[in-house]
């Protein structure tokens, strides 16, 4: 109950700051800015790097049209597409687009996109509850020593996952909007494969095939039912609003965000008699960007909570973020670059949490080039977040260490700062680095090269 206070206080006490704050001013553009008109092509390789991921190659296209500029630096639609691979394993495959001229005073989004992972992190549920062991490994269920030369799998599991989202916002009044979505999610879950993972390298194919995983256990153990092992099917149905006053969607200096999503996955694939993961819940994310210099510096901050109403949530969606809108290719946390920066990726998962992302950006300098105009910033920041509601807590608490530490969930926090280079308000590459400041949490540090402002 008093979870379900706070939540609401939470949404009141931001959106009440919100809809009174003032409607944001537009960006008063430099008389030496270029106003884009038509198509905006950016082709580019994809040339990444993230600590949970390693580094990422690959290519990409960002489309634009901006129309007659007569709305510069908002654009008429945006397509992109990518195609990349991480070193430690992972592919992406996507596509997603955000239309503004097909909905009168409205928008329409679409993503569809497919992830492979044969080394997708699993640290455990419930946050501080699931003790964090750096370098242990097992066989079976006996602990071992990690050869010379050879690395723990411990944390290791296998997950692919095809999801394709639809979503569109229709103007009520002023900056007010109603919105309603689609999703559909095809995750597909299992022990890690060594064939995949070593490939001819026998020692390790021999090494990763005998391991004992954290998956393993929570299965071996019930934590996870027998029917949620190997994944399943997910379909939502979502409604809410958004309250939405920013003067740019990419690269905000002023005004607010505000979304409010119900939504509801009726189990119509994976249903048995004994078995059923309908559910539903509520998803509040609200950001709010405070000019403190101009549009040259910026207090931006975020907060969010996410709470499950009625149901059961299956392990492998409990680190969903059930956002109407996407601003990152990755939609889970908390941890990693989506949500809590610096805390190991999926290192903080529940059926309900919070978060805090505080940042102030710095526009350092401007300038025009290739007939663009561009921007370099700064943004030092403090994240936090915690569980609030658990996933089978009852059952974990009946084991011991490597699955219970038999601690209760605390704050997470982090800190760290990023590295922006922005191209028309509406491009945005990304270097971030930060530090988890709890142990459990993280060793060393966590660095990000990638796309976009986090909100």
């Amino acid at each position: 109950m008093k979870q379900k206070l706070f939540i609401a206080a939470l949404l009141l006490t931001f959106v009440g700051g919100a809809v009174c704050a003032q409607e944001s001013e537009s960006l008063k553009l430099s008389e030496k800015e270029i106003i884009k008109k038509g198509w905006n092509f950016g082709p580019l390789p994809v040339v990444g790097f993230d600590s949970d991921l390693g580094f990422q190659y690959g290519l990409c296209c960002d489309i634009f049209n901006y129309g007659d500029g007569s709305r510069y630096p908002q654009y008429d639609f945006k397509i992109n597409m990518e195609a990349s691979r991480y070193t430690k394993g992972s592919s992406v495959l996507r596509t997603y687009g955000e239309f503004k001229n097909l909905i009168p005073e409205g928008k329409l989004f679409f993503d569809v996109t497919y992830f492979s992972a044969p080394k997708f992190e699993f640290y455990g549920l419930n946050g501080m509850a699931s003790p964090y062991l750096p370098g242990v490994a097992y066989q079976g269920i006996k602990q071992v020593d990690v050869p010379e030369g050879l690395k723990s799998a411990f944390y290791w599991m296998s997950r692919n996952q095809f999801r394709a989202v639809a979503s569109m916002q229709k103007k009520i009044t002023g900056a007010l909007n109603w919105t309603a979505g689609l999703a559909y999610y095809d995750i597909r879950t299992s022990r890690i494969n060594g064939d995949k993972l070593a490939g001819d390298d026998a020692v390790k194919r021999d090494w990763y095939n005998s391991q004992g995983t954290l998956f393993n256990q929570y299965c071996a153990s019930k934590i996870i039912p027998a029917e949620e092992a190997a994944g399943g099917h997910v379909t939502q149905i979502k409604a809410g609003l958004t309250y939405d006053s920013r003067n740019h969607d990419s690269d905000p200096t002023r005004g607010a965000n505000v979304e409010l999503t119900f939504y509801a996955a009726p189990d119509f694939m994976d249903r048995t008699e004994s078995y059923n993961h309908t559910n539903g819940g509520v998803l509040f994310m609200g950001s709010q960007y405070v000019p403190v210099v101009g549009d040259k510096l910026t207090l931006a901050y975020r907060l969010g909570a996410q709470y499950t109403l009625f149901g059961n949530v299956p392990f492998y969606f409990c680190n969903n973020m059930n956002s109407m809108f996407f601003r990152k290719m990755y939609t889970e946390g908390l941890g990693g670059n989506a949500s809590v920066r610096g805390i190991h990726r999926n290192g903080v998962i529940g059926d309900g949490f919070v978060l805090l992302n505080t940042e102030l950006r710095w526009r350092i300098v401007e300038f025009r080039f290739i007939n663009q105009n561009w921007g370099v910033a700064l943004n030092p920041f403090f994240d936090c977040g915690q569980v609030i509601q658990p996933h089978n807590l009852e059952r974990q608490q009946m084991f011991k260490e490597p699955i219970y530490s038999g601690m209760n969930e605390s704050l997470h926090y982090t800190a760290g700062c990023g590295f922006k280079l922005v191209m028309n308000h509406n491009m945005v590459i990304s270097f971030e680095a930060a530090k988890a400041l709890r142990e459990n949490d993280g060793d060393g540090l966590w660095t990000n090269i990638g796309f976009n402002y986090l909100f």
